[in-house]
């Protein structure tokens, strides 16, 4: 029996060895571990991929966020509209400012923030938006920023899963007034440990990004706010840089798997993603199907020796996290229909044409 794992990092790091211990003994070599030229060089060349004019390092995305946050002032008392369907950090982000996360549903098909259901839970307390570009395929911007300005509110891209997406010609991280990124491994840019960064276009917002996750100063021994410790290291920053070059090269290879997951899955039981477009530009950072019986296709995927994993399982409103929000089962139906029936299957680089054959057939013959 074939096994396909969920997600193999060996290819990958196996096609750039020899560069990322170049990377790392250059470092070593150099002896400076924070705050130095790998960190400095990475965020130069970071801001000019996604075509911001700022990139602040930080130490994971969900700090990425929250740094965000706080440097727009908001804390207790506001509220900021987060999508129903997302992982818990873009919730925990809002949380850690005092503010009080707004969930929004939706849409089914693209498993994005639904741009109609947005309106109707704005209140004067709602100070921004929060669009996840969930699994590689940016948000519904246009409609988004329309709202934004008519209510006078701020724009945050949750784009922990979308490097190299496009929304109309346009890379996420420059579609907001801020971008959080996470680079943990399993991204399509992942370091080899945490780490994460903010882009902008906005130069005072990123100088005080920059301020608050180093320890709210804003030179040495000079404290300006109540900070955190939240940097992007020199090594991570360094093997982040080997892998820059590549990103372009990755994300087609995952855009040719899902292809051939678009066209060859035929099994009437199975709902497929949306793919690829001019307008959405997907770099699939997972492949989600549904299915009304997802978990006897999880199984039965499992006994065929194919790594799955549900993205997510339970609704952020039904985690005991946030049971204090009163959010009833039943009160956001859309993303818990996404609960119940969604299901990742294998995507990366370096999954072979055999194994991609091998999870078609399966799942084709799944009945």
């Amino acid at each position: 029996m074939m096994k396909v794992p969920f997600v193999d990092l060996r290819p990958m790091h196996d096609s750039i060895r020899k560069d990322l211990d170049n990377a790392y003994a250059g470092v070593m070599e150099e002896s400076w571990f924070i705050e130095g030229e790998q960190d400095k060089k990475f965020e130069e060349e970071w801001a000019a991929y996604c075509g911001t004019k700022y990139c602040v390092g930080v130490g994971c995305g969900l700090d990425a966020l929250t740094l965000i946050l706080k440097a727009m002032d908001i804390g207790v008392g506001d509220e900021v509209i987060v999508p129903s369907n997302t992982y818990i950090a873009t919730a925990l982000a809002v949380s850690y400012t005092g503010a009080t996360p707004v969930f929004v549903e939706p849409k089914i098909e693209t498993f994005n923030l639904d741009p109609d259901k947005i309106e109707e839970k704005i209140t004067s307390n709602t100070k921004a938006i929060i669009a996840v570009h969930l699994q590689g395929r940016c948000a519904d911007m246009d409609p988004i920023k329309a709202l934004a300005t008519k209510y006078h509110l701020k724009i945050v891209e949750d784009a922990a899963q979308a490097h190299g997406a496009k929304y109309k010609g346009i890379r996420a991280g420059a579609l907001g007034d801020a971008a959080g990124w996470s680079f943990y491994p399993g991204k399509n840019l992942g370091a080899l440990g945490d780490a994460g960064c903010v882009t902008t276009n906005d130069k005072s917002l990123a100088d005080k990004v920059r301020a608050l996750g180093n320890y709210g100063s804003d030179y040495k021994y000079h404290h300006i706010y109540k900070g955190v410790n939240s940097r992007l290291d020199e090594i991570q920053a360094a093997f982040l840089r080997v892998k820059l070059p590549h990103l372009e090269e990755w994300n087609d290879y995952r855009r040719k798997v899902a292809a051939r997951y678009l066209k060859e899955i035929k099994n009437p039981l199975i709902k497929l993603p949306l793919p690829t477009s001019d307008e959405f530009e997907h770099i699939y950072h997972v492949f989600v199907i549904r299915c009304d019986r997802r978990d006897e296709l999880k199984a039965y995927l499992d006994e065929k020796g194919i790594g799955t994993v549900e993205h997510y399982p339970v609704p952020m409103h039904r985690q005991k996290a946030y049971e204090d929000l009163h959010i009833p089962e039943g009160a956001l139906p859309v993303c818990e229909e996404i609960s119940k029936t969604v299901l990742s299957i294998p995507m990366y680089y370096g999954i072979t044409k055999e194994q991609v054959s091998y999870v078609i057939d399966a799942l084709n013959a799944f009945h």
